[in-house]
């Protein structure tokens, strides 16, 4: 098992054309030899570490920093399920996936890639494609890690939802699987074929077997195909479809000072670089007519959450942009320690999700905001994503097989394909130990969530339910 420290980088290699590339018969037999080291059975082990930090504590310090007014709001919305609360703590999950074993091979890594987090959105080109969408922790990290969190979010998910532990185990092999599959396919595959390789809703509809889950697939995307700026608009602006005011609803929509105001189109000013010339010329012919704070998510919550209402020169001719704040990575602690990697974690955001997308939002970019860092990008471009609150057994199987090939996607676009499929091998071994990662850490999930429910109950932590 490697240790702390030790660990294989490749996704900051690639800096001289004359460096040799190896082989990839040799990759694949390196990725065979980490299983001496790390046995596919120990991947299945789940044990708190002694210095595992106490859940209310490490939630009251993810606190900090935030907007104090949107505490409770955060608390309510992790207090509702297990589910939530496993959402909600991405730096809880980080302590404790980092200090479980794994091979060392390092490659980008989602750094939240939990079940909720992959969904549509528009690429450049227009079209609706799925892919992992949240990369606010994003960073250098091993694959281990995001696909411990996403076969745990499956299990909790399945729980939540209803499902048997057998039914839950079934989701799990079926995305444990799914990687393996994938990822040994791409790693046969030229790196430019990998960079080109996307998943469209008419490919994804088509691939999902349960009729549910095709169904739910056709219902969201066609709602998301609507979730455009000029359909936001009159949702935003209390039913006006001309570019007037974003309408307040406190707390989770508010108006900044004319202070901060100024100081966000300032901001907003200093994004425009950060584009390329093409989209530079296009979003900046575009004039500010608004801006406000709107909560999402809900690890996201409390962090500042920006949207930016811009009009063109007709007055339905409108663009919403979202201004989040950007902080560390809960994942940089278990790679690097105390010294920052990234000088600006806007960028740093937008770099990665770039890195595992195939298409991304062409108006990512970042900005700098008094002492918060943003990364910017579009409020509404069909984003959208499956329900998960009434997902079928038979649907989450499906499901997880589709967000597993996802993943899978994502890591070898970056590096280390090889090594991790040769590590992975043809054989189900590592598949059912992270069934049985996945069922112990959903029990730790629930165990958990119940110490917060305590908290909130206590008065210890606040609470506002249902926002």
């Amino acid at each position: 098992m490697t240790p702390a420290g030790k660990t294989q980088h490749f996704a900051d290699a690639f800096t001289s054309f004359r460096i040799p590339a190896t082989d990839r018969a040799e990759r694949v037999a390196h990725g065979k030899t980490l299983r001496a080291a790390t046995p596919h059975a120990s991947l299945g082990a789940w044990t708190p570490t002694p210095d595992r930090p106490d859940v209310v504590g490490i939630i009251q310090q993810s606190h900090e920093g935030r907007l104090p007014w949107l505490l409770g709001v955060r608390i309510g919305r992790m207090a509702a399920s297990p589910f939530g609360f496993l959402r909600g703590t991405a730096n809880l999950m980080a302590h404790d996936v980092a200090n479980l074993p794994s091979t060392g091979v390092h490659t980008t890594a989602c750094g939240d890639a939990h079940i909720g987090n992959i969904g549509f959105y528009r690429s450049p080109e227009g079209n609706q494609v799925i892919d992992l969408n949240d990369f606010d922790e994003a960073h250098t990290g091993a694959w281990e890690w995001d696909l411990r969190r996403l076969t745990a979010s499956i299990w909790v998910l399945g729980r939540d939802n209803g499902a048997t532990e057998g039914q839950c185990a079934d989701a799990v092999r079926a995305c444990v699987a799914a990687y393996r599959d994938e990822v040994s396919f791409l790693s046969k595959t030229p790196l430019l074929w990998r960079a080109y390789n996307h998943l469209d809703v008419n490919a994804l509809h088509e691939t999902a077997t349960e009729s549910s889950l095709r169904e739910e697939i056709f219902r969201a995307a066609k709602a998301a195909r609507k979730r455009t700026s000029d359909r936001m608009l009159p949702k935003l602006a209390g039913g006006s479809t001309d570019a007037a005011r974003i309408v307040d609803d406190p707390p989770l929509v508010t108006h900044p000072s004319d202070a901060e105001f100024e100081a966000l189109a300032a901001g907003l000013d200093e994004y425009l670089p950060t584009l390329t010339p093409q989209w530079r010329r296009i979003v900046g012919g575009y004039s500010l007519v608004d801006i406000a704070h709107k909560v999402v998510g809900v690890g996201s919550v409390g962090m500042r959450a920006w949207v930016a209402l811009l009009a063109g020169s007709r007055p339905d001719d409108v663009l919403f942009l979202q201004l989040k704040q950007a902080q560390r990575s809960v994942l940089a602690p278990f790679v690097h320690g105390e010294t920052a990697w990234h000088a600006h974690q806007g960028q740093r955001v937008v770099e990665y999700q770039q890195q595992l997308q195939t298409v991304s939002d062409p108006l990512l970019g970042y900005t700098t905001v008094g002492e918060h860092q943003y990364y910017v990008r579009q409020y509404r471009n069909m984003k959208g994503g499956v329900p998960l609150d009434a997902m079928t057994p038979g649907a989450l199987v499906d499901y997880s097989g589709i967000v597993g090939h996802l993943l899978a996607k994502g890591h070898a676009r970056t590096s280390g394909a090889s090594i991790i499929s040769g590590y992975l091998g043809k054989k189900d071994a590592a598949v059912e130990a992270f069934v049985d990662w996945a069922r112990a850490y959903a029990d730790q999930t629930e165990a958990d969530h119940a110490v917060l429910v305590t908290a909130v109950k206590a008065g210890r932590l606040p609470y506002e339910p249902g926002v």
